[in-house]
């Protein structure tokens, strides 16, 4: 299977688009429909504030209805936006020819005049940032159903690194793009900021791009892009669902206030059961939870040649292969690389160079600080659709 064939197979009409780089690259139209800008306004009732169900820096997602009858999340990208083209383009590359039950499926685009439009199927219950962390609605998360969750993710970021040609690495793995359905199927979301990773290559040198608190420190410091950067993230995701807490909350007390650290803690301590969400009231396997926990570290080992890859982490969630207590080393923590470079610098108060295309925050294209690293290193963050409601 391959994401490299020609997206299109009709020529639209160059005079139409405002932007080179789309006349370049939208050719015409392969395995995805094209809609027109007249079918969306009507979809979504004029693009109706009432079926606006999610808004970040590149734009803003809507409910509407197809003419076929089917409900459709219809993502507009701003206009105003820079890295909007070349999102839209990479998005529509990359999951064009790919299908899988954990992955969102794109019915099509609009690229009409100025207007950048992404049709997906629609997902009832939105993200698990807003629905498990953030507690904004009344799903009751079982442990059943974190455990399905968990093995869902995994299994669909093991299609993307291992079954697809070219391997695809999506780089923004994080609680806001794993979206679901009626059933709480889990959907990997958001490929703006993929990259392909031809056979013959290792790893690709690239602009560092994720979201804080999820981002592997080696692929941050170096720029060099592999898989192992979103084992890593999924590392992170994996102790949230188990948790029920997002990697980070300065509300908390310092020692408790990031996920990953606290977590490597307990974990020497061996009193990782304490870090399980106390809102499944006891109702669940603490065996298994303490397991699941352990192989989030495991993936966000320090080493990147450490943490293992998706397909055997599934077979971990699933039990297939045991967990070695003794292969289980320190977490690799942004905040260290930082503090060093901090320390190293003949101007700490300076800005660091590093500039991230993400946030973990819910508005995106704006300038971000956290103390999750050193106060006196501004992270700054624009990111690609950060689906919110």
């Amino acid at each position: 299977m391959t994401c490299f064939s020609f997206l299109f197979g009709r020529k639209l009409d160059s005079s139409t688009l405002r932007s080179d780089q789309l006349d370049n690259e939208l050719s015409g139209v392969y395995k995805v429909n094209l809609y027109t800008y007249k079918e969306l306004r009507a979809a979504t009732n004029d693009f109706s504030p009432i079926n606006k169900i999610g808004e970040g820096g590149f734009g803003s997602v809507y409910k509407g209805k197809l003419k076929n009858g089917k409900m459709a999340a219809i993502k507009v990208l701003s206009t105003e936006s820079t890295q909007g083209v070349k999102e839209f383009l990479t998005e529509i590359q990359v999951i064009s020819e790919i299908e899988h039950e954990n992955l969102v499926k794109l019915y099509g685009c609009c690229a009409e005049g100025n207007h950048r439009i992404l049709v997906y199927n629609y997902l009832e219950n939105n993200s698990l940032a807003q629905t498990l962390l953030d507690g904004r609605c009344n799903i009751p998360f079982s442990w059943q159903i974190r455990t399905k969750l968990s093995i869902g993710v995994a299994r669909g970021l093991a299609f993307l690194h291992e079954d697809v040609r070219p391997h695809i690495i999506h780089r923004d793995i994080k609680a806001s793009n794993i979206l679901l359905d009626k059933d709480l199927t889990p959907k990997i979301s958001d490929f703006g900021l993929a990259k392909l990773i031809p056979p013959n290559m290792t790893h690709v040198s690239t602009r560092v791009a994720g979201t804080i608190g999820y981002l592997a420190p080696e692929y941050a410091v170096r720029g060099q892009l592999t898989r192992k950067a979103d084992i890593y993230s999924f590392g992170v995701l994996l102790i949230e669902i188990v948790s029920g807490r997002c990697n980070t909350n300065t509300r908390l007390p310092i020692e408790e206030q990031y996920l990953l650290e606290r977590t490597w803690k307990l974990y020497e301590r061996r009193e990782l059961v304490e870090l399980i969400d106390i809102s499944m009231n006891g109702e669940f396997d603490a065996e298994q939870a303490c397991r699941f926990l352990k192989i989030g570290l495991l993936c966000t080992q320090d080493s990147p040649k450490l943490r293992p890859s998706m397909s055997t982490v599934v077979k971990m969630l699933s039990g297939e292969i045991d967990i070695d207590d003794n292969k289980i080393t320190k977490p690799g923590l942004i905040s260290d690389f930082m503090d060093l470079k901090v320390r190293n610098s003949p101007n700490p108060k300076r800005e660091s160079k590093y500039n991230y295309a993400s946030s973990g925050s819910d508005t995106m294209d704006n300038t971000t600080s956290t103390s999750a690293v050193s106060s006196q290193a501004t992270m700054t963050f624009t990111s690609a659709y950060e689906r919110s409601s």
